[in-house]
């Protein structure tokens, strides 16, 4: 830990924002944007590192463990929103993405003052959701140093659990031995300290690619598009029609009946069509495949080429 919290790139004035205060209001978005223009060049100098993360969750997730975010205030905050988008936009349990805030979920929405500030409470947590070495738990941590965070992925380590730390400051301020460190430094913030700014954005960014990769290595993707969905009310039925629609260029009264015979699974939908297969062989060889379309329809053709 470095000796002075003053001593932390996300501690120190931004040069460039110095005269913020007599700014005029088009002058002060400029300013901001400015800054923001940053963040996804210092995202994309870290690719490896967040590669590495992307397959320790990819790897978990094969072996039916978990993606478990921990952190406090914004990093808290955009942990536990990154996790909550999940199901929703994936179909996927809620198990499966998990975030945590120090101080509970009160703290999403009213800071708790010196909840971050007690690295047992990590440890705690830890013990609490059962973290095994299936699971990954990723400590966010703009500052690099907050005791819960850093207490969270101490223990998990104890667990065998695969630990991946995010942060905005430099590499060589963090001490904490963990599997990967992505380490994104976007510079000081506009608002000296606010790190809800470049530092939420820069959180923001790599939280939603290290998921969404491995939501599509999952198979909740086909192409570009959300596939794994149950119509479940009118609305979804006519996304899900849409979809098989874009997907097959089949009518859109095909299919209607095509997503009916499915048992409106799109999934099971997509694979009868391009494969010519029966709804019951469909589903078999999704599941074989662990839900990706694209490796089930592979293999059906296979399976109907004659030798």
């Amino acid at each position: 830990m470095v000796s002075k919290l003053g001593d932390l790139l996300t501690e120190q004035r931004n040069p460039n924002s110095m005269k913020l205060d007599s700014a005029s209001i088009r002058e002060i978005l400029e300013i901001i944007n400015r800054e923001d223009q940053i963040i996804a060049g210092r995202v994309a100098e870290q690719m490896d590192d967040i590669e590495a993360a992307a397959r320790l969750v990819d790897r978990a997730f094969q072996n039916d463990g978990r993606l478990i975010y921990v952190g406090a205030g914004t990093s808290g905050r955009l942990g536990v929103l990154d996790a909550s988008e999940i199901p929703p936009t994936y179909n996927a349990s809620s198990e499966r993405v998990q975030g945590f805030i120090a101080g509970g979920d009160v703290a999403l929405r009213t800071a708790v003052e010196g909840a971050e500030d007690f690295p047992e409470n990590g440890a705690t947590l830890i013990d609490e959701i059962g973290v095994t070495k299936h699971d990954v738990v990723m400590g966010i941590a703009t500052s690099g140093v907050t005791p819960y965070v850093l207490g969270s992925l101490e223990r998990a380590k104890e667990f065998g659990a695969a630990t991946v730390l995010f942060t905005c400051v430099e590499r060589n301020h963090i001490l904490i031995n963990v599997d990967v460190i992505i380490s994104v430094p976007v510079g000081p913030e506009v608002i000296t300290g606010s790190t809800r700014m470049k530092a939420g954005t820069a959180t923001k960014m790599v939280l939603n690619m290290i998921s969404t990769t491995a939501m599509v290595k999952r198979g909740k993707v086909y192409e570009n598009l959300m596939v794994d969905l149950k119509a479940t009310n009118v609305k979804l039925e006519d996304r899900a029609r849409r979809i098989i629609s874009t997907i097959t260029s089949c009518s859109y009264e095909e299919a209607v009946d095509l997503l009916a015979q499915a048992e409106n699974y799109v999934k099971v939908a997509l694979v009868m069509h391009k494969s010519h297969a029966s709804a019951a062989e469909s589903r078999l060889y999704l599941e074989r495949f662990t839900g990706d379309v694209r490796q089930a329809i592979d293999e059906l053709e296979k399976s109907q080429t004659p030798d």
